[in-house]
C-alpha cells in the first residue's frame, strides 16, 4: 500500500518523476505542534457549566420551597425564592463548577487518563456534599432536600465537564478507533 504523503508523480512539477521528498515535508515544517488541550474551549465550557449549575440551584430551591413547601436556607415565610442565602448557594455552585474546570485543566495537561481521575474526584466531592447536610441541625425534610440538590448539582458539574474535557482534547484519533 502506498503512503499518501508520497503521492507525487509526473503531474506535479515540483517533484519530477523519481525525485520524491524524503521529509520533513514543507507543510509540516511551518506548523507548530497542536497543543494537547484547547484551553479556550475548556474554559468556555466551564463557564457554561457554572451558569447551568447556578440556575439548577435556583430552580431546585424554588421547586422545593414553592411547590413542596419545605423550608430550606431560610424560614417558611420568606417565599419561594427564599433570601440572599439562595443567591449565595447558586454562586457557590457556580464557583464549584469553575474550580472543577481548573482541576480538569490541570488533569488534562498533566495526567494519564485525566477524565477518569476527574470523574472520581468529582464524584467523591459530590458524596461529601450529599452527606454534609445530615451533619447540620435542621429538619429532616430540609436535610434530604438539600442533599438531593447537592447531588443534582454535583452530577451536573461532573457530567458536563467530563463532556467538555473530552471535546477540549486535541489528540488526533487513529483510524478505525
Amino acid at each position: 500500500m502506498t503512503d499518501p504523503r508520497y503521492n507525487y508523480g509526473p503531474a506535479n512539477p515540483q517533484y519530477p518523476q523519481g525525485q520524491y521528498p524524503q521529509g520533513p515535508y514543507p507543510q509540516e515544517q511551518d506548523q507548530p505542534p497542536a497543543p494537547k488541550v484547547n484551553i479556550g474551549k475548556l474554559w468556555a465550557g466551564g463557564i457554561g457549566t457554572a451558569v447551568v449549575a447556578a440556575l439548577l440551584v435556583v430552580v431546585a430551591i424554588m421547586l422545593v420551597r414553592g411547590v413542596l413547601g419545605i423550608a430550606i436556607l431560610s424560614p417558611e415565610g420568606a417565599g419561594a425564592y427564599g433570601t440572599v442565602s439562595t443567591t449565595s448557594y447558586a454562586l457557590a455552585a457556580a464557583g464549584a463548577a469553575l474550580l472543577a474546570t481548573a482541576l480538569l485543566m490541570v488533569l488534562l495537561l498533566a495526567m494519564p487518563s485525566p477524565l477518569t481521575f476527574f470523574t472520581w474526584i468529582c464524584l467523591l466531592v459530590t458524596a461529601v456534599a450529599v452527606i454534609l447536610p445530615f451533619t447540620l441541625v435542621a429538619d429532616m425534610d430540609a436535610k434530604i432536600a438539600t442533599a438531593v440538590i447537592n447531588l443534582l448539582v454535583g452530577l451536573c458539574i461532573t457530567t458536563m465537564l467530563s463532556s467538555v474535557g473530552s471535546a477540549a482534547q486535541n489528540d488526533p484519533r487513529q483510524a478505525g478507533y
